[in-house]
């Protein structure tokens, strides 16, 4: 296949980064980046083609081949050749011609993602339960299915058999998926397919459940960092859709973040980062989970608020979250009040570190604090703007994710994609 590479790689539709690595290489490449400067390969031309093509068609809805050359500044055969082998595998779909203009000429055909496709298992794995959807190339749901187990007590086996029931709960009968896409809420090797560690559920450490579920289901697995696969579907399907340059934050049991830098998901070698809740935030502050003192986590999570709200003797205290928090404070409690405020500068603190190291303009809030709405979100926002030293620019925009979302199993069904685009001829 022949690519327009220097065209495409310079449109601002399209280019996104302009590292010579697609979304689905930066997924898997190994070991850390060299520092001598790397050339694009037709081969990794036509992924990383392929990718931005499927991104830009997410950003704008159904387009001909032609408006698809003029936003991504190529010509309508370099367009072509990158939509053809996608329309050849069932993942692209021209639809039925469109009106012809007042001016005549041939009836354009809109190129969109094909609904009859096959579909994406993707899977979002927690401390203690698993949610699995049979996910469309559209990015809509077909089918749910959830399940719980004990990340204390249970073994890695029965686990394993949670998670694949789970998962075959949702598996169509008539046809094979592309593959599995899994977000897990803890550190993983993407290299392996293992979960390193989670300190939350430590029956989960050490789980090489990438291999161990494609052998039990007969499909390809791909493993990633649940707020890495969050910014994935933010960025495909969410509101970082049509955005360059953003943080994915999650904020709940646990604090993790991921970025997208021009277009492109960041990770580091074998999938490390994005364990930005173990950032240091108070040299003399609680000893945390992790085992070092002060990590943003101790003053953010579940844990540090309903100990904050046990000893405000607020009811509920065990069980509170930022939605609960609200509702007592509106409804007259002080300590209420004043415990949400506390939290608010407390999500800030770690919120001012991102944004003074890699200043992303926007900031999507995911996790069960987004239920404690608008009010919540402004508190933020305030704490995050008298945080932040003077610099150029305006202040980033922090937004909430719509309560009970589902980017994490949106992003793991773009991750499987990203791998399939990847293996088109």
């Amino acid at each position: 296949m022949t690519v327009d590479a220097s065209s495409i790689a310079s449109s601002p539709a399209l280019a996104g980064s302009t590292e010579p690595m697609d979304t689905a290489a930066a997924y898997r490449a190994p070991g850390r980046a060299s520092s001598s400067p790397r050339l694009i390969s037709q081969t990794a031309t036509g992924r990383l083609n392929r990718v931005r093509l499927l991104q830009l068609l997410y950003d704008v809805g159904p387009a001909s081949r032609a408006e698809l050359a003029r936003l991504a500044e190529v010509t309508k055969t370099t367009i072509g050749s990158i939509v053809q082998p996608m329309i050849d595998a069932g993942i692209l779909v021209e639809r039925e011609p469109r009106q012809s203009s007042v001016f005549g000429g041939k009836p354009a055909r809109p190129i969109w993602l094909s609904p009859l496709g096959r579909p994406i298992v993707a899977v979002h794995v927690g401390p203690g339960s698993v949610r699995a959807a049979l996910v469309s190339l559209t990015g809509t749901i077909r089918s749910h299915s959830s399940a719980r187990f004990s990340g204390t007590r249970s073994s890695q086996r029965s686990i394993i058999d949670t998670i694949a029931a789970c998962v075959e709960d949702v598996l169509p009968g008539n046809e094979k998926p592309l593959g599995v896409g899994v977000a897990v809420g803890g550190m993983v090797d993407t290299d392996r397919g293992h979960i390193v560690a989670v300190n939350l559920a430590p029956r989960l450490s050490g789980l090489a459940l990438g291999p161990l579920l494609s052998r039990r289901l007969g499909l390809p697995v791909q493993l990633d960092l649940h707020p890495r696969v969050q910014a994935l579907g933010d960025r495909w399907f969410g509101l970082g859709r049509g955005v360059s340059s953003f943080a994915s934050v999650y904020c709940g049991e646990a604090i993790g973040a991921e970025f997208v830098i021009d277009g492109t998901v960041h990770r580091g070698a074998s999938g490390a980062g994005g364990e930005v809740g173990h950032t240091v935030v108070d040299l003399g502050g609680a000893v945390c989970r992790c085992g070092r003192r002060g990590c943003w986590e101790t003053i953010a999570t579940h844990t540090w608020l309903r100990q904050a709200a046990a000893a405000a003797q607020l009811p509920g205290a065990r069980s509170l979250t930022a939605g609960g928090l609200l509702a007592l404070a509106e409804a007259g409690s002080k300590d209420a009040d004043e415990l949400l405020n506390r939290y608010a500068r407390n999500i800030a603190v770690g919120l001012v570190n991102l944004q003074q190291t890699l200043a992303p303009d926007l900031f999507i809030l995911h996790g069960d604090i987004v239920q404690a709405g608008e009010v919540f979100r402004a508190l933020i926002e305030q704490a995050v703007y008298s945080g932040i030293a003077p610099r150029p620019g305006g202040e980033p925009e922090i937004i909430f994710a719509k309560p009970e979302d589902d980017m994490a199993l949106l992003g793991a069904a773009g991750l499987v994609l990203s791998e399939s685009l990847d293996q088109l001829a």
